[in-house]
């Protein structure tokens, strides 16, 4: 989404190109008689001020019209439904992660290939908790969410974004970014809400969490996500 996207705990930004475009034009002007259509056929001068102007014909380029998201009126998750159970997941990138969590009990657990994060999703399939673990501890939380908005910041016009929050929790060691936007491949909104949580001393991200649900599921999405973010651990061995 992971809003998946990739992991975010290590940066994985992409090479920019600056494209420059050189506008040429003719050396020198041609210099003339304006005459008609007739007087090319007779080779006689037409007098300026007998010269029909001709009016300029402009093409439209039809524009496309803003894009609407299609309404999910699935009945919203209620927290009060949610038990959880402690689940492990697996995370490879420069190191294999395992990643104990608590996650809702009836949710079922799914990887990447290559297995870069995991995710928990409800029966419905459109409620999802995603793990990515398994990159360097190297960044601070407020980085690794700063570097998020700048990608979303860069999506089309058309996957409707809108950040809602950002919130950094020096006590806690987190930042929580909320977002809402279609997914690709999607014709509904879905609300996001990305979590990077350091789970050792030095301060810096261990784990990134996204729990993701409908606009209406905001209470569940966020029980889900304190429910993680609370009780996730990290253990690394090498690939």
């Amino acid at each position: 989404m992971n809003v998946a996207r990739g992991g975010i705990g290590r940066a994985l930004l992409g090479s920019g190109l600056l494209a420059v475009t050189l506008l040429g034009g003719a050396g020198g002007y041609g210099i003339g008689l304006l005459t008609s259509a007739a007087s090319e056929v007779t080779g006689q001068a037409v007098p300026l001020g007998l010269v029909t102007p001709t009016t300029p014909v402009t093409t439209q380029t039809p524009t496309k019209p803003p894009r609407t998201a299609t309404p999910d009126n699935t009945k919203p998750l209620d927290p009060d439904d949610l038990s959880y159970q402690t689940r492990t997941a697996y995370s490879e990138q420069v190191v294999r992660s395992r990643i104990t969590v608590n996650v809702p009990r009836n949710w079922w657990l799914s990887h990447s290939d290559p297995p870069q994060y995991s995710w928990f999703s409800d029966p419905t399939r459109k409620r999802k908790l995603r793990i990515e673990a398994g990159f360097s501890v190297t960044r601070p939380p407020a980085a690794s969410m700063a570097e998020r908005v700048g990608i979303l910041e860069a999506l089309s016009a058309d996957r409707l974004l809108t950040i809602l929050d950002q919130k950094i929790d020096a006590k806690a060691r987190t930042a929580t970014l909320t977002y809402t936007y279609i997914p690709e491949n999607e014709t509904s909104l879905r609300r996001i809400m990305v979590r990077w949580v350091a789970t050792d001393d030095s301060g810096n991200v261990g784990v990134e969490l996204s729990s993701i649900g409908l606009p209406q599921d905001k209470d569940a999405i966020l029980d889900v996500l304190d429910h993680a973010s609370e009780s996730v651990t990290r253990s690394d061995s090498e690939l």
